[in-house]
């Protein structure tokens, strides 16, 4: 059995583990975020999130082993490698949800309504959800932060996603407005993909039209072709 088989029979058995993982990593950081915890609180929460993160890198480093070639694994999975190596910035813990994009993705396959609609519902969701809470971790105790909670924050992540970007809130620091970057250009790219998914679908099915209707064409001839020889051979007879 080769690597790559090995590879792809892990990732098949681990996908629906590591979305709820993620998942659940998100839940934590919410909780972080949202609730401030203190005390015995705060410590469980970073030892549950330290554990969880323990879990993308030991994924991370048996995909790596099992990948052949593991060079041309390595640069498509950039985004798992941001995963592992990036978690001490707060706010990038949030790219464990990729591995729940990535599993919707799987899940309803090739259907184009279906993944559309994973998409559009799913990314659009988890983008602004995730947005909100890394912008109000690293604006609301910044000086002259205008960002200060939640729902400030949500409305912030609607406007900017969608580019329209009203002005009456916008983040004061570094780190926010970074994150406002990486917001508008996740929301530029989901649109992107959602009409490249509805593009290669107009064109598979105007294909598939071109397809049918040249061997309805080809029948047609055919026929015709059946036709003459029918006539030729009634001739010779009557010739005879």
């Amino acid at each position: 059995m080769s690597d790559q088989t090995r590879l792809e029979r892990f990732e098949q058995r681990t996908e629906w583990l590591m979305a709820a993982v993620a998942l659940i990593f998100l839940g934590c950081y919410s909780v972080q975020v949202l609730a401030e915890p203190h005390g015995f609180s705060d410590i469980a929460m970073r030892a549950a999130m330290a554990g969880l993160y323990l879990v993308f890198v030991a994924d991370y480093l048996v995909r790596f082993y099992l990948a052949d070639p593991r060079g041309r694994w390595f640069l498509r999975n950039l985004v798992d490698l941001a995963i592992v190596v990036l978690p001490m910035f707060r706010p990038l813990r949030l790219l464990s949800l990729a591995v729940v994009l990535e599993v919707l993705q799987r899940a309803v396959g090739h259907s184009i309504r279906g993944r559309v609609a994973a998409y559009t519902a799913g990314g659009v969701v988890m983008i602004v959800y995730a947005a909100s809470l890394a912008v109000l971790d690293v604006e609301r105790h910044a000086p002259h932060a205008q960002i200060t909670s939640f729902g400030d924050a949500v409305w912030w992540a609607v406007s900017t996603v969608t580019t329209v970007g009203y002005g009456d809130l916008t983040p004061v620091t570094l780190s926010g407005r970074l994150i406002a970057v990486a917001l508008m250009v996740a929301g530029i790219s989901l649109l992107g993909v959602v009409t490249a998914t509805l593009a290669s679908w107009i064109v598979e099915k105007v294909a598939e039209e071109d397809t049918a209707n040249q061997a309805a064409t080809a029948a047609h001839i055919e026929e015709l072709r059946e036709e003459i020889r029918k006539l030729r051979d009634a001739m010779r007879s009557d010739a005879d």
